[in-house]
């Protein structure tokens, strides 16, 4: 899985809009110099933004800014040829250089420069925006020409002025990967992402990208800003979230099913993550659902 730098707009055009169905979204680990925003109409999985990672879901909509790394990782099953499933997404790209034009230096377009500006960190959208905006960007797949740039405006003016929004990174994430490194972190993220079920140990993961165990976790941490046992517990807790979600299998399933290999050990951490026991957090799902 390689991080790879890309450039989708057209030197003659503003910005450009897509519809994504596919088997699975894009599961290259990458970033690029545009502003993107992407809703995910259909499809699960992991989502990876910076130093963050989360679950995702049908609906999940964020706004990313130039070189922030990203990646919407289906889970397994999607990659099965057989499973039947399949992706829908819609997702915006324009430029960097998009208010650098002096008519956008004015008040009324600092809602929306400020919006850019706090892109940088990746933000969530959530709750009626969100709601909104899918409205707005399935609406854009049909308009062209100069009324396209004034509803591209019209969504980034919804987003700038909601609080439906959320930060992602953590304030001090910046970007550090190299061009001469970019391949490690992805191959690190297949790796786990195919293994976690299993007993992962860091010479493994050291070995993928050509490293020291000791190189390896320094190198880990100052590009994730978490050590790689943190990262590998929350991809295994992340999981268990899904399966708890289903009332088919038990507690001491679900925790060797994630990769956990004591029951003791899965309570605690996830209560460590969540600040529930996976009990009480099926229990608060299945009231809620």
């Amino acid at each position: 899985m390689k991080p790879v730098q890309k450039s989708r707009i057209p030197a003659n055009k503003a910005f450009i809009i897509r519809e994504l169905i596919a088997p699975y979204f894009d599961n290259k680990w990458h970033f690029h110099s545009e502003f993107q925003l992407f809703v995910a109409l259909k499809g699960k999985g992991t989502r990876f933004i910076g130093d963050n990672m989360q679950s995702f879901e049908e609906g999940d909509m964020v706004m990313t800014g130039p070189n922030l790394p990203h990646l919407w990782r289906n889970d397994l099953e999607y990659f099965d040829s057989n499973s039947g499933l399949e992706t829908h997404g819609i997702v915006i790209y324009f430029p960097d250089t998009f208010l650098n034009n002096s008519v956008f230096k004015l008040e009324e377009f600092s809602f929306i420069s400020s919006l850019l500006h706090r892109s940088s960190r990746g933000i969530q959208i959530t709750g009626k925006t969100n709601l909104e905006v899918t409205s707005l960007m399935k609406e854009l797949l049909e308009i062209e020409g100069i009324e396209s740039i004034i509803h591209l405006l019209k969504i980034l003016q919804k987003i700038a002025v909601s609080e439906d929004c959320k930060l992602i990174t953590e304030a001090t994430y910046i970007n550090t990967h190299k061009e001469s490194e970019k391949d490690r972190m992805g191959m690190v993220f297949d790796f786990v992402m195919h293994n976690f079920r299993d007993k992962i140990s860091l010479k493994e993961v050291a070995d993928i990208c050509n490293l020291s165990e000791s190189a390896f976790s320094r190198y880990f941490k100052s590009r994730a800003n978490q050590s790689f046992s943190d990262f590998l517990s929350q991809i295994r807790i992340n999981h268990a979230y899904k399966l708890l979600q289903d009332e088919s299998m038990n507690i001491s399933q679900i925790c060797y099913e994630c990769g956990f290999f004591t029951l003791s050990n899965f309570n605690k951490q996830f209560k460590e993550r969540s600040g529930k026991t996976p009990i009480e957090y099926r229990k608060e799902f299945t009231t809620r659902y």
